[in-house]
Parts: C-alpha cells; structure tokens; sequence
C-alpha cells in the first residue's frame, strides 16, 4: 500500500524525533577506542587502570574527551565512592536518591545491586525507585535521606535537618553527605547528556512526568 504524500509527511514529521534520537544515542560523546586515545588519553587512562584495576569505563567513557575533567572527576570519586566519612551503605543511599531524580538508568543499573549488597533493604531500593518515602528505615538511613532530598528538592537544607546530620555525623561528614550528591549529580548529568546506554540485561527507570 502506497501512502498519500500528505500522510506520508505527517508520518515522517512523527517519527523523525524518535529516530534522531535513536541516532543521537551513538552519535553522541561515543567510546573512544584505545588505539585512537590522545597523548593525553592514554596518560589520564593509564592512571584510572592504575587507580580503579580496569580500563575507564561507564560514565568515565563519555569524559575521557576531556581528560583533564575525566582524571578530576575519577580522583573525586576514589575517595567519595570508597571512602566517605558517612559509609559506604549510607552512601549508596544518597547514590540512589541522586540517580532516582535524574532518571539516570545507568547509575541506577549499577549502584540498586551495590546498594543491597551494601546493606540497603530492597524494600527501600524500590520504594526510590518507584518515587516513593521509603518506611521502616533506620535512623542513619533517615537522617541520609532527609538531608538528600532536601537539598535535592529544595537547594537548600532546614536548620531542623541541618541539625540532625550535623549531629549525626559531625561537620567532616556533612561536607560528604553533600559531596556525594553533587558528584552523582555530575555524573548523572554527563551521562544523561551523552545518552550513555545501559547494559542489554538493564531496566529503565520508571519516567515521571515532567
């Protein structure tokens, strides 16, 4: 069946977003092969296998065309992912709630399965996912989540939630508690930007209206 050239257009003009954006998927900030890598590539990669046991990989791709920015980027995170003053099950949490209000699959594919294993209930796990206060958390767990999505929500965090954190965790710890959301927030952001795909056996996150 041949189509009229009037539908034909309206066809064409429905589909054309969808397809450039199927486009845009690998044409956008694409995986540098090694063998292409830049002088200053090569040495910014030669120190994320150094520092991680591994080939840049995940969000670092899309970065490692800045470098510079990729080499910062991972040096924050070896101490923000690994080592924060608030723990890592508790950061995980914070990880969750940032990939959660950027609808970023990818962060989400990784950290839910680091999470639970970390120790975060998968009641808890789902609960984000699907935008919803989790219940029957813990009191670290509830000060971590306050203070997130607070800040996340508002830009700003009470006097009230302020306190409770501060108490909680002394002062060090609310500079990481913060750290660790905007970190994954710029992660999330050069992802989202890069439409970095997920792994085949990956799941989207559930789209909120906007």
């Amino acid at each position: 069946m041949r189509l009229r050239p009037a539908v034909l257009a309206v066809a064409l003009a429905v589909l054309a977003p969808a397809l450039s954006a199927a486009a845009g998927a690998q044409d956008r900030l694409p995986t540098i092969p090694p063998q292409d890598y830049t002088p200053e590539q090569k040495q910014a990669a030669d120190a994320f296998t150094q520092a991680r046991g591994k080939p840049p990989f995940g969000p670092f791709e899309p970065l490692m065309h800045s470098p510079e920015v990729m080499t910062l980027a991972r040096s924050m995170g070896d101490y923000l992912r690994f080592k924060p003053k608030i723990g890592t099950t508790l950061s995980e949490l914070v990880i969750l709630l940032t990939a959660r209000r950027w609808t970023q699959d990818y962060e989400w594919y990784v950290h839910a399965p680091i999470a639970e294993k970390a120790g975060i209930a998968p009641e808890i796990v789902a609960a984000i996912r699907d935008g919803r206060r989790p219940t029957n958390m813990s009191e670290d767990e509830t000060v971590v989540y306050d203070f997130t999505a607070e800040l996340q929500d508002t830009r700003r965090v009470s006097d009230t939630t302020y306190a409770k954190a501060e108490a909680r965790f002394g002062k060090a710890g609310i500079v990481d508690l913060a750290a660790i959301s905007g970190y994954y927030t710029l992660l999330a952001m050069e992802l989202n930007a890069a439409r970095y795909p997920i792994p085949e056996d990956g799941q989207r996150l559930p789209r909120f209206p906007e």
